[in-house]
């Protein structure tokens, strides 16, 4: 899909021509919307289609007469649950006149731009669009990495209940999901650094301050990373030191079971045996069979006073 803005008297606008100062929005675009753009602008296809490849990485890249952008941005993983996340490539094309983003979803990062809900926006402002774009995703990367951690708390919760195997199939996709942040948002800050000193990009004072904050943004997000990862790495450690004495508890308390069920199949056994029965005590008394039960009972019961004594029953 392909959309075009303009802004015109501080407004945005959606125009049906390419023309100068315009945004030019493609969404998951077809063929022929790129073999359009790429005749309009002079862009190679292969250029406006590299950031629909998932496996394309942040880059820059300087090319005759504009230049090609691409950084990641980060997009929910449909049905997988809360706070599990991918990342994709979000491609930038700059001309003189034009600028062109590409992606193959409808990112939330674009969204607000086109819903007009990012201050001092404008479409001929091409470094200052580019820099607003590095700074929104950043700040969606820090909003995602907030729902990350707050749900592994909910499932750290579960430790002192019933631990399932999907709390632990979660929190493996939740760490999957910070490597992926881990490795993206590095990308971003290399393509953000390589940004700022290429001298074909024209820079203007007023946008330096805004070049601030986005490095600043971006490194809260990569600390926020590094810490949330190390978190959960310490929840699934928590987790299998909880498993393993919980089995160890199981354990004991069944091998306790299993001393105690001695002492009758011993005795039963002896008494077994095919031998002469006044060499067995209690064999020629009509209460004997009592008598032995009694004796039993009074043996198990002493085990299993012991064995909770010494915390293992």
């Amino acid at each position: 899909m392909m959309k075009i803005y303009q802004t015109s008297d501080k407004r945005l606008t959606r125009v049906g021509e390419i023309g100068e100062g315009a945004w030019i929005s493609l969404t998951a675009p077809s063929p022929e919307e790129v073999r359009q753009v790429a005749a309009t602008l002079d862009i190679e296809p292969a250029d406006l289609q590299a950031a629909l490849d998932p496996e394309e990485s942040a880059r820059v890249s300087l090319e005759d007469g504009y230049t090609v952008i691409i950084v990641d941005v980060p997009v929910q993983v449909p049905d997988k649950g809360v706070g599990v996340y991918t990342t994709i490539p979000l491609g930038i094309l700059l001309t003189q006149q034009t600028i062109t983003t590409v992606c193959a979803v409808d990112s939330q990062v674009l969204q607000d731009f086109a819903a007009c809900r990012v201050r001092e926006f404008s479409t001929r402002k091409k470094m200052r669009f580019v820099y607003q774009i590095m700074n929104r995703a950043a700040t969606m990367y820090q909003q995602e990495l907030r729902l990350i951690d707050r749900r592994r708390q909910e499932i750290e919760k579960n430790l002192a209940g019933t631990m399932r195997d999907s709390d632990l199939i979660e929190l493996h996709a939740l760490e999957s999901t910070l490597v992926y942040f881990a490795t993206s948002l590095r990308a971003n800050s290399t393509v953000l650094d390589r940004l700022t000193r290429y001298k074909r990009l024209e820079q203007y004072p007023d946008d330096m301050e805004l070049l601030d904050d986005v490095i600043v943004e971006m490194r809260q997000a990569i600390e926020m990373t590094t810490i949330y990862r190390d978190d959960i790495k310490g929840t699934r450690e928590l987790f299998s030191a909880v498993l393993d004495n919980r089995l160890n508890n199981a354990m004991k308390y069944l091998t306790s079971v299993t001393l105690i069920m001695a002492v009758p199949t011993v005795v039963s056994g002896l008494y077994g045996m095919n031998v002469n029965l006044d060499g067995m005590p209690f064999a020629s008394s009509p209460w004997g069979f009592a008598l032995v039960c009694a004796i039993i009972l009074g043996i198990c019961a002493g085990a299993a006073w012991f064995l909770h004594k010494k915390h293992m029953l």
